[in-house]
Parts: structure tokens; sequence; C-alpha cells
């Protein structure tokens, strides 16, 4: 328990936590409807600058919603393509990895080719293509997200899957009678959750990154959703008058990127007996 005390683990699961806090009770914290209009308030500078008003702590946008309003309902959108594309990533990812570096073989052999040739190509590219074939929408956005970056916990976990498969303590098992699926269930999973929990955290910063850059350019969230990139792209046009526009969710992103970054490290830390060592 103490090893969860680490400082990294602990700061970075506060942002997380007080991200994913705010997706939820978006509408309690939220001192606006996100989609309300005010044509006579439009780019109100911050609480703090000139002119501000503690009304609106964030000032307004171009079209004078609240844009600490819409920063909160935006953490909506991020934290359901980060936890959902996230899980589903692991669960194609890990399974392949778990297959080919068990059984190794020829299925080793189709999953390792399989994946060298899905990632020859770029991931943001490739998620832009899947797009555009698909469509916008939150579904759509965390569908292209697990199509594109099952790969990486496939690649990563199914090394460890390698190594722990050839220790003493799996080969006892497999001369005990244990079917393969108990072995794998029994001796070679739990030693790869650490890495797959730290991959996990990492993926779900990669998520967000990849959804703002999809709303960012028009084909992620649709146009009665709110996202950070979408406040981004709104938020250029004026960057001289109300810089909060553009500066409000880029700093969100930070945090919540960051905070997955060091959850996951500090998660490694804490499992993963050779590392707290070190």
């Amino acid at each position: 328990m103490n090893k969860l005390l680490h400082p990294r683990f602990v700061i970075g699961t506060s942002l997380v936590l007080a991200v994913l806090l705010a997706a939820i009770f978006a509408p309690l914290l939220a001192p606006y409807d996100p989609a309300h209009q005010d044509l006579l308030a439009t780019l109100a500078p911050a609480a703090w600058q000139h002119g501000g008003s503690t009304a609106h702590l964030l000032g307004t946008d171009s079209l004078g919603r609240d844009v600490l309003s819409r920063l909160i309902y935006g953490a909506r959108a991020a934290m359901l393509v980060a936890v959902a594309a996230a899980t589903g990533a692991a669960l194609i990812g890990s399974l392949l990895a778990l297959a080919g570096g068990y059984l190794g073989g020829w299925a080793d052999w189709l999953i390792g080719r399989a994946v060298d040739v899905w990632m020859s190509f770029p991931p943001v590219i490739l998620s832009l293509i899947l797009m555009t074939g698909l469509g916008t929408g939150l579904f759509n956005v965390i569908l292209a997200i697990v199509l594109v970056d099952w790969t990486r916990f496939c690649r990563v976990l199914r090394a460890e899957v390698l190594v722990v498969s050839r220790r003493d303590h799996v080969a006892a098992a497999r001369l005990l009678g244990f079917s393969h699926l108990r072995t794998v269930l029994l001796e070679v999973l739990p030693a790869v959750l650490p890495l797959l929990f730290t991959l996990f955290a990492l993926e779900m910063g990669i998520a967000v990154v990849v959804e703002a850059i999809l709303s960012f350019v028009g084909l992620g969230v649709g146009a009665n959703q709110i996202a950070w990139g979408q406040m981004i792209a709104d938020g250029r046009q004026a960057v001289f008058e109300a810089p909060w526009n553009l500066l409000a969710p880029v700093l969100a992103i930070f945090a919540t990127v960051a905070g997955c970054n060091l959850a996951g490290d500090g998660l490694r830390r804490a499992l993963d007996l050779d590392t707290t060592r070190a």
C-alpha cells in the first residue's frame, strides 16, 4: 500500500480523478448551459483581466458562451473516449499478445506480421482516414482509436508474455496437467498485469490527444457535442482578443495527459518489484 503513495502515482491519479469527477458532475459544476449564447457578451475577458467579471471566470467565446462551462462539459467527451478506447484496445491487444506469446509457432508469426503491417501506417494519419470513412461521432472516434492502437498493447505485451511463458512456474503448471486457458489465466496473465495497467494509463492519455486532434479538424464529435479540440479550433480565431478561449482547453488536455502518464508510471513503479528496488 505504501508503494501506491509514490508522488507520481498520487499526483497523476488526482489529476485524472479531478477530470473524471468534473465530467460526471458537469451539470452541477458548470455555472451555465454550455450551449447558451449571449451575443451581447461575446469575447468577454477572464475574471482577473481588465474588464473581466466573476460572472464568467474564464470569459466567453465568439458566440457569448461561457468558456468554463464548455471546458467542464468537454471533459465528458475526453474521459469517455479515454476510458472506452483504452479498454477496447487493451482487450484486443492483450488477447492477441497472450495467444501469440504463449502458443508461439504459426499463431505468433501471423499476429506478429499483422502488428508489423498495421504499425507501418502513421497512427494519426490512419485515424484521420478511418474517421473519414466512419463519419463523426464519439462512437466512431472510439472505434478508430481502438482499431489503430491495439497494436501498442499487442507488441509490448507479447514480448513480456514470451519471457513469462518460459519461466519455471509456467512449465510446472503444464506438467501438473493445467489446460492452456488455465495456465494463461493463473500463471501468465498475473505476471503481465503491471505492464498492462501501465499501458492502459498511457493509452488513456494518447486517446485524449487523438480525440482532440480529430475534433480540431472537424472529424471528432458531432456539431451538438462539446470537445476540447473543438474549443481550440474556435478559440484560435480570436486568440489575441480572448486568449483563454484557446489556453483553457490546451491546459486541460495537458493536465489530463500528464495525469495519465504520471499515474501509469507511478503504478508501474508500485507493482513492478524490480523497478521499486532500483
